[in-house]
């Protein structure tokens, strides 16, 4: 019997039964009264540690991410400790790689250690099949299950996003404005936020009629910390007769390959030749010209799941998701 479960059988949110079990007075007589008879009938106990509802807490929330050698899932890492540690909670990491096996290890893992919640950074985490997200449901009737740039409509979870469809939507037209006809889109993820992303892309190149055919969609399968590869995947198109003068890449390591792909072209930048990244990540400065890139509001984002959380952790009524607009940061890649 979990909180979960308690909320299903008496027909309230579970923040309602935490603050039951907290002894709120900001329940109604009446509800408290069909919560209480639905512990006593099933004979509930909350554990010595009462993850999450503020008894005897932990004071400990888990995070598990694909890979903190990515900038992006560094920097958030990063943001989320800090603001945990400003809360006056303590962390515990876990790098699970992107087989669906070790992610559902992990998570077990977290349960054990009896933390009071448990945050997923990046959207590697959520699958397409309902099946494949068991693990999440399942730690989520347990603890609430937070969700960084990923969205999941399950009991207990919350997700806090950036709207990537949008940005790259608007990127997309604001280049094909300035002359940018033949623009490839240069991506290395097919997660949820990845997916949004392309969809932005097509759905604007398609509006101006432009995407001719799918050589304009290249996939990159290596290693994101392999710039010199990334650049030779663009290198092998030129060679292979596709004729471009602009990338749109999804991540600020594409976009860097793409301007060190126009250099060995001896195209200038931006007059013949237009990049734009997404992230705004340490790497956007660190070419020349700098790069314009999407900022998608990284620090915004964590700061809000940290105080989604602490409030579902404190028994309030908390929106089950949140989205967030990106920006674009124009600097001298772009026309």
């Amino acid at each position: 019997m979990t909180i979960y479960d308690i909320s299903e059988k008496a027909g309230v949110s579970i923040a309602t039964v935490s603050r039951v079990l907290n002894g709120s007075n900001n329940v109604s007589e009446k509800t408290k009264k069909r919560v209480l008879d639905v512990i006593n009938q099933y004979e509930y106990t909350p554990n010595a540690f009462a993850r999450g509802l503020g008894l005897n807490t932990m004071k400990t929330i888990g995070i598990m991410c694909a890979d903190s050698s990515d900038l992006y899932l560094a920097k958030a890492i990063y943001y989320i400790e800090q603001k945990l540690r400003a809360n006056g909670y303590d962390s515990i990491l876990c790098c699970t790689g992107y087989e669906l096996e070790t992610k559902t290890a992990s998570m077990n893992l977290l349960i054990t250690k009896k933390v009071d919640g448990i945050i997923l950074v990046g959207s590697n985490f959520i699958y397409e099949k309902d099946s494949d997200n068991k693990y999440i449901a399942d730690a989520a009737a347990q603890v609430p299950v937070m969700l960084l740039n990923a969205d999941l409509d399950i009991p207990n979870v919350y997700s806090v996003v950036s709207d990537d469809f949008t940005s790259m939507y608007e990127a997309t037209l604001q280049m094909i404005q300035t002359g940018v006809k033949d623009i490839v889109y240069f991506y290395n993820s097919t997660s949820y936020s990845g997916k949004r992303k392309l969809a932005g892309y097509r759905t604007a190149m398609e509006e101006k009629k432009l995407l001719s055919g799918a050589n304009l969609l290249q996939f990159y399968h290596g290693s994101h910390e392999n710039i010199p590869a990334m650049t030779q995947h663009l290198v092998k198109l030129h060679e292979k007769g596709l004729k471009f003068h602009g990338v749109i890449a999804a991540d600020d390591s594409l976009a860097l390959a793409a301007v060190k792909y126009a250099r060995e072209m001896g195209y200038r930048i931006p007059e013949d030749f237009s990049v734009l990244g997404y992230n705004n990540s340490l790497l956007s400065v660190c070419c020349e010209p700098e790069l314009t890139s999407i900022d998608n509001k990284l620090e915004t984002l964590c700061q809000h799941l940290i105080t989604t959380l602490l409030g579902v952790l404190a028994g309030n009524e908390m929106p089950k998701k949140t989205i967030f607009s990106g920006e674009i940061i124009k600097r001298g890649t772009t026309r």
